[in-house]
């Protein structure tokens, strides 16, 4: 199966819901009067787009469709998708360059995150790569024998220490180990405790300096892990992550459990940080890298 396959059944009920809303409205007008906007806008506030980027998103769509005189529900859709698409690229950013690549991945409890390293680890190693997972979430209960079940099923090393362990030593000891077995990709499990930002800051900021210094060359990446479902409460999230790491990309899970997919939209708009993964469904492939053309095309197909 592929993307489209894939994001297209992890879309349902986007689709159905939302998305069936859209192809209406773009179905059922014969002229892109004033009417036909107000619902546009109102329809992409309920998918959970958000109205600042509904408002504009609508905006920019009544004025392509002066300045180029675009009238037909045809028309209309075609420039309807190039401006979503150009939103959720409007982030887009290469993947970082160097030896071995290193990926940081927060997020708070219950977004997905073990799961989601598991997922990138179990690829990684289909791909003929040497993987080790560094159990650096350290404070929350279980969270090390969780991922090293995962490291178990993908087939990868795991370091850790004891719960409550300071997670910066936990990063120490993962760099050392990644440089004596010569790995590939070193996956960090790190702490997401928003209720104490400062805290949360000053463990990333001790974590990237042990990083600097242990492994100069290595690709870094900060892949923050989002719950779709949770919506609009996923894009405040992000922001105050924002605040305290340099994330370099979005992974959004449970994608295929919402039926307001357009958060993607609202969280690629407001973080221009660029959407890495989505995820939707249980098995390891349905965590995918992400494709705006064909989320777009799903979305509106």
């Amino acid at each position: 199966m592929g993307f489209f396959d894939k994001i297209r059944k992890g879309l349902t009920k986007t689709k159905e819901g939302a998305g069936g809303r859209l192809r209406g409205i773009f179905g059922g007008y014969t002229k892109a009067g004033e009417e036909f906007f107000e619902e546009l806008e109102e329809t992409l506030i309920l998918a959970d787009v958000g109205a600042p980027v509904a408002m504009k998103a609508t905006d920019e769509l009544r004025e392509r469709a002066r300045r180029d005189r675009l009238d037909s529900a045809e028309e209309l859709r075609a420039e309807f998708e190039n401006i979503v698409l150009e939103i959720l690229e409007s982030g887009k950013s290469e993947p970082k360059t160097g030896y071995p690549t290193v990926i940081l991945v927060i997020g708070v409890n219950g977004v997905g995150k073990t799961t989601t390293i598991g997922k990138l680890a179990a690829q990684y190693v289909a791909e003929g790569k040497k993987v080790l997972l560094c159990a650096a979430d350290t404070f929350r209960a279980a969270a090390a024998d969780q991922l090293e079940i995962w490291a178990e099923r993908a087939g990868c090393g795991i370091v850790r220490q004891s719960e409550g362990s300071d997670p910066a030593a936990v990063v120490f000891d993962a760099c050392a180990a990644a440089k004596a077995r010569g790995v590939d990709v070193l996956i960090c499990d790190t702490a997401g405790r928003l209720q104490n930002k400062q805290n949360l800051m000053n463990e990333l900021t001790k974590i990237s300096r042990v990083l600097e210094r242990e492994m100069p060359g290595a690709a870094r990446e900060t892949y923050l892990v989002i719950d779709a479902t949770t919506g609009q409460n996923g894009l405040e999230q992000a922001k105050q992550f924002d605040a305290s790491a340099e994330l370099t990309g979005l992974v959004l899970t449970k994608l295929d459990g919402t039926a307001k997919g357009g958060i993607v939209i609202a969280i690629a708009d407001a973080m221009k940080v660029p959407v890495r993964y989505i995820g939707v469904g249980e098995q390891t492939d349905d965590l995918m890298p992400f494709d705006a053309k064909g989320f777009v095309d799903a979305l509106f197909e």
